[in-house]
């Protein structure tokens, strides 16, 4: 007998979660589906950063808020760690402070606050006054640890909701309400792709067309600094990888000055974030390069640009305790949705901001899905 769902996910990544969670919300039958065993890609190789401030005005903010909402829902629900709140961004360059300025004066800017050099160094003591000029503090920002919430979240959904998980097998074809998989058929409904940067395995010929390729990056994780983070951490180069700052005229200055002063880590799209985790450890990151099929190698050069970004906000790093490298799909858009059949959504954010707007982009996706 064949198993049959309302919904079928392809792919148990952060963005196929949330679809599968919002569909189960809303009562249906779901089965997600993944030829790993586990969670391996993007959706635990980063910051477990959801970020809201700077977030690119219009569709990129709205999915940000709405998934910031859901992250504390969950929270509640299925006992995810929020490890700490907020966002602190130092700034070393007057130039990036006046993007800061102009930042706050927006739309977006309320409630974020501006900082003298004196009140950033004292969001977080450990900071070298002298590197500082300013700052801006956002209340919005979750940081949870990745490769340990995606596997509770699935827990989560398989408990409270019934949502099967069939993992260790492929798709091989989608023809609804049939889905050919290599443990056999089941039939759904509804289908929704997300194959992260699986370019080859579904709807190849769709993929090339809208023209994604893959950004690798590099990640670091430094042993315990003898100090706390309240939030988390950015700086000047984050200012121009953020469309919500990047977007300002201020930030041509500030390009011209980085690329006077931190040519190699523009070159190698370099930008630093630091989140502590539970034992102490920090993550810190990262760096983008791009293209079709990228090696899955690290460059000991490219870790250094990072760790000269952290030492210039703390005057020393503490010894690297993990490296890793991870690849995720990009393209113009922040967003790739595609209907490749009626009863068909190919998903993929594209923007490196799955944890950031993944929850709010599954319940658009469900909606407009289920009013064909």
């Amino acid at each position: 007998m064949t198993d049959t769902y309302d919904l079928a996910v392809v792919g148990s990544g952060i963005i196929g979660l949330a679809h599968a969670l919002a569909a189960a919300r809303l009562g249906l039958r779901v089965v997600v589906i993944d030829r790993d065993r586990q969670a391996n890609g993007a959706s635990i190789r980063n910051f477990g950063l959801v970020v809201v401030t700077g977030q690119e005005p219009g569709s990129s903010r709205r999915l940000a808020e709405r998934s910031r909402k859901i992250w504390l829902e969950l929270a509640n629900e299925a006992g995810l760690e929020i490890l700490h709140r907020g966002k602190l961004i130092a700034a070393q360059r007057p130039e990036a402070l006046a993007v800061l300025e102009s930042f706050k004066a927006g739309e977006h800017g309320a409630e974020c606050k501006i900082l003298t050099a004196r009140e950033t160094v004292g969001q977080l003591g450990s900071l070298n006054g002298k590197a500082i000029v300013g700052g801006l503090f956002s209340p919005f920002e979750l940081r949870v640890e990745s490769r340990e919430v995606l596997p509770r979240l699935a827990s989560f959904l398989a408990g409270r909701f019934g949502v099967a998980f069939r993992t260790g097998i492929s798709v091989n074809e989608i023809a609804p309400p049939m889905v050919e998989t290599s443990a056999g058929r089941l039939r759904a409904q509804k289908v929704v792709v997300c194959p992260g940067d699986d370019f080859s395995s579904l709807y190849p010929q769709r993929l090339r067309e809208l023209d994604v390729q893959r950004c690798k990056l590099q990640m670091l994780r430094l042993a315990y600094p003898g100090f706390r983070l309240s939030s988390a951490l950015m700086s000047d180069l984050s200012l121009l990888r953020y469309g919500g700052f990047a977007s300002l005229p201020e930030a041509v200055a500030l390009r011209a000055k980085l690329g006077e002063q931190r040519e190699a880590a523009l070159a190698n799209g370099v930008h630093l974030i630091v989140v502590q985790s539970a034992d102490g450890s920090l993550v810190v990151g990262d760096s983008h390069h791009y293209g079709l099929s990228l090696d899955p190698f690290g460059s000991e050069a490219v870790d250094q640009l990072i760790l000269d970004e952290f030492r210039t906000l703390f005057g020393k790093a503490p010894e690297v305790i993990e490296r890793w490298t991870g690849s995720y799909a990009s393209a113009k858009n922040a967003v790739l949705r595609d209907t490749p059949h009626k009863d068909v959504r190919l998903v993929i954010v594209t923007s490196g901001t799955g944890a950031s707007t993944g929850f709010g982009l599954g319940e658009e996706t469900i909606v407009e899905l289920l009013s064909q």
